[in-house]
């Protein structure tokens, strides 16, 4: 019988459940994770019991979807969702279902679930309960729907970009009639909130297999959810710069940087521009002038429009905009560079860029990465000697010049700017004396 280790707290919640008379089962994505070998984010339990049955039992609960059969049991500081066997009414939206039915057969509740993988439960009396072979389907590395896969998205058109998100994610293929549907279905997905399709399309990115996009691109989901994606796939570059089109060049590129958010969506977005700004010239060589400008544009109405933060957005259009600058290699040309990009996105630039070589021709690949290697240098003397790169870093403030005679007001921000300009060419001349009687020469200059 295969055996899973379950925490102590979710036990006791079961055996709590039990102990009352009723079914109760760690369920879903940790029971699949825990076969994995991998350690569940959360542990979900499901039971035989009603919400108000659960609450009776556990001294403090938290209504998180009451209406839905979830409760949240709190066991100290930790929170377990526990959610009661149901089934769902019919889907009018590709949504969410008409209405929610609860059952006491787990086996009605299982087949509601999306993938085989994920509708297996487990406690310690029965073992797995695996009606549809997901223990199969995790040894062949396959996802594949519970059922009919047209059925489960009908249900839930978000389903789609999960089967990819999962193979992307694990590393698995997708069944056949599951890939089939969602070439049928993928219209669907127009249905589905801006927030969920975000949701799903970060976790693709940032997963161990950010190529599987490509796996959405040829099943007709980007076309729906990213159409700006697939022009990058039409785009070809025939330039000594590149071996590959715009899209195949934007998916290797995004292999070469680790895993994180901005990092990722910088290198989707970085070359959106390219289908817009492409010409070619005489001797039949494309080229993309003015591309960065489009592609931050680009990426800004794509972040917008998928109803991400502001925060993520400022970064992600701030690394797209200069992911093609090429710094002076001197130091007052990077400490330049580090005041134009911002001292928190810098560090992120150098691994934008270097992920950009890497994605291009590999015969002009040296060159270009020992010129990155020289500014990477120069950057980490620059924090060694923690030389004055913004105006927070100079010795002398606007107050400053304000007590020697300079009248606050635009003046004043064009005297700081143009100190600055002159403390980032010589880092010595951050010191405060210099500075004031610099300052009153740039002011009375600016009054002849």
């Amino acid at each position: 019988m295969i055996q899973i280790e379950i925490p102590e707290k979710v036990n006791r919640i079961i055996s709590t459940l039990a102990a009352a008379g009723y079914e109760a089962y760690a369920v879903g994505g940790c029971v699949r994770d825990a076969l994995l070998g991998r350690e569940p984010a959360d542990w979900d339990i499901t039971t035989s019991a009603s919400p108000y049955q659960v609450k009776a039992l556990f001294a403090r609960t938290i209504d998180t979807g009451i209406q839905h059969g979830t409760v949240t049991v709190m066991l100290g500081k930790e929170g377990f969702e526990v959610t009661t066997y149901r089934l769902d009414g019919e889907y009018e939206d590709c949504r969410h279902p008409k209405e929610v039915v609860f059952t006491k057969s787990l086996l009605e509740d299982l087949k509601r679930r999306d993938f085989t993988i994920n509708a297996m439960a487990y406690n310690e009396e029965r073992g797995l309960v695996d009606e549809f072979d997901g223990v199969g389907d995790l040894k062949r590395g396959i996802i594949r729907c519970v059922g009919e896969a047209r059925e489960r998205f009908q249900e839930d058109a978000l389903r789609m970009l999960r089967a990819v998100r999962f193979a992307a994610q694990l590393g698995f293929v997708l069944d056949e009639q599951t890939k089939q549907a969602i070439c049928e279905l993928r219209e669907n997905l127009r249905k589905v909130s801006a927030e969920r399709i975000q949701t799903e399309l970060v976790k693709l990115l940032v997963s161990p297999h950010p190529e599987r996009l490509l796996e959405a691109w040829e099943t007709g989901m980007t076309a729906v959810v990213l159409p700006e994606f697939d022009a990058c796939m039409a785009c070809e570059q025939n330039n000594p710069h590149h071996s590959y089109s715009v899209g195949v060049h934007t998916i290797k590129s995004m292999g070469e940087v680790e895993a994180d958010k901005v990092l990722r969506l910088t290198m989707l977005f970085h070359d959106f521009g390219k289908p817009q700004a492409k010409t070619t010239d005489a001797n039949g060589i494309d080229h993309f002038r003015g591309h960065q400008k489009i592609s931050e544009e680009l990426a800004g109405g794509i972040l917008r429009r998928l109803k991400f933060d502001n925060e993520t957005i400022r970064q992600v259009k701030k690394l797209v905009s200069c992911h093609d600058d090429h710094p002076a290699r001197t130091p007052a040309g990077v400490r330049r560079a580090v005041n134009r990009i911002g001292t928190d996105l810098f560090p992120m630039y150098l691994k934008v860029q270097r992920a950009d070589i890497m994605a291009q021709n590999p015969a002009t690949r040296e060159d270009k990465l020992a010129k990155l290697y020289v500014v990477t240098e120069l950057y980490e003397q620059i924090l060694k000697e923690k030389d004055c790169v913004t105006l927070k870093q100079m010795v002398i403030t606007g107050r400053d010049l304000m007590m020697e005679g300079i009248p606050a007001g635009p003046g004043l921000g064009e005297v700081l700017s143009k100190l600055l300009d002159l403390v980032i060419e010589d880092p010595k001349r951050n010191e405060k004396t210099w500075l004031l009687a610099k300052a009153k020469e740039i002011y009375k200059a600016s009054r002849e």
